[in-house]
């Protein structure tokens, strides 16, 4: 078989790129209406938690901030919608934020103690791990203005805000919500064996896995230990690195002990502004996308995700920053994919703010191996499935 053309790839994303657009886009509309209106009820039963918005501005730093707000709000004029709270992983597997309140004037803790307690309390003769890279404690302390319920034993151990804790509550609202807002015909919580809250919606057209998760906003500072961008570097811009680094970074509550970093807005922001000198990186990654849903890396619970791919794409963007480095588009895509097979194969993807995490640290290597095989076959003879 002959290798793709340009007639090749117009046809694969007009018949397999734009339907997946579509059945997303409705997908990611019908569950954030529903989760909205769930959020909704979960903020009126308990004021330290938010409805999620359209807006993209929840916390009071960005309200208060003319400069943010407008940042932010010209983002949100672009064409494309833009759903802020909700990360597409896979077609059936969303990952929605839930933002707290009542936590502003966050400051990076200097004083590092030992924690000798479980996340139900009970004393502990030998000390809690650190955290990883990803990863940090957060004190109550380290924000300036603070609700007195985040001070209570329900979420506080210590001075620590816990996340076990945290989605403890969380869980127990997420259901009480559900009945009372008659949405048991369309969301049911799903059984987990850790602390995370999983939910399943129905939607028009199937049933989407949505993780929820609660997260503290922190718009007004960049953390010390993403130390980005790196020397030297072309890409992106300055003026974008600026822009990305003044709208901050957010803390999630996903395990027992630590929050995980996570840099949405900055991943939103290098992703709205690829192509502006014209290029096709996101051509690129929409085909890549496709392909590994549709045969490399298929499923409702891949193990390699749409957000390993877009870490993909930015660390071939930087690697390759010029504008002639992606003018065609059979060359560009190649690359793309000879870096995934790469990340796949040696089991390792580093983060792109945090360059010591290994995003592929937990990941089941097999599922891993087997993808690696796939994508050799495919940069053997580079031909898509119009099936």
């Amino acid at each position: 078989m002959k290798p793709f053309t340009d007639e090749d790839v117009e046809i694969y994303i007009q018949s397999k790129v734009e339907r997946r657009h579509y059945l997303v886009s409705k997908a990611v509309e019908e569950v954030q209406k529903i989760i909205q209106q769930l959020t909704a009820e979960i903020s009126y039963k308990a004021v330290r938690f938010q409805a999620i918005s359209n807006s993209g501005i929840h916390n009071e730093n960005i309200k208060d901030q003319p400069a943010l707000l407008a940042k932010w709000s010209a983002m949100l004029r672009r064409k494309r919608p833009f759903h802020p709270s909700i990360q597409v992983l896979a077609p059936s597997q969303f990952l929605i934020t839930v933002p707290l309140r009542g936590l502003t004037g966050y400051r990076e803790c200097q004083v590092r103690h030992w924690r000798y307690y479980t996340v139900h309390g009970a004393k502990l003769l030998s000390s809690v791990r650190d955290p990883e890279e990803l990863h940090q404690w957060l004190e109550v302390e380290q924000f300036s203005k603070s609700l007195q319920q985040w001070h209570e034993e329900d979420v506080n151990i210590e001075g620590d805000l816990v996340p076990a804790k945290v989605l403890i509550v969380f869980r127990e609202l997420v259901e009480k919500s559900i009945v009372s807002c008659n949405l048991s015909s369309k969301v049911t919580v799903l059984e987990s064996f850790s602390s995370v809250v999983r939910v399943a919606v129905e939607t028009s057209e199937s049933q989407v896995e949505v993780e929820l998760v609660p997260a503290v906003e922190i718009p007004t500072c960049w953390p010390e230990k993403a130390r980005w961008p790196r020397c030297l570097k072309r890409w992106p811009s300055q003026e974008k690195v600026q822009c990305i680094k003044s709208l901050g970074f957010d803390l999630l509550a996903r395990s027992n002990y630590h929050w995980q970093l996570c840099f949405s807005r900055a991943e939103h922001i290098l992703m709205e502004g690829l192509d502006e000198d014209g290029g096709c990186r996101r051509k690129c990654f929409r085909v890549m996308r496709q392909m590994k849903e549709d045969v490399w890396c298929a499923g409702n619970k891949p193990v390699i995700t749409a957000y390993h791919l877009q870490t993909v794409l930015f660390w071939t963007c930087e690697k390759y920053p010029r504008t002639k480095d992606w003018r065609c588009f059979p060359e560009a895509f190649l690359r793309l994919v000879q870096k995934l097979h790469k990340c796949v194969s040696q089991h390792f993807l580093k983060h792109y703010f945090l360059k010591n995490t290994n995003l592929l640290k937990y990941a089941n290597t097999s599922d891993l191996d087997l993808m690696a095989s796939k994508l050799a076959v495919f940069l053997e003879n580079p031909v898509f499935c119009l099936d």
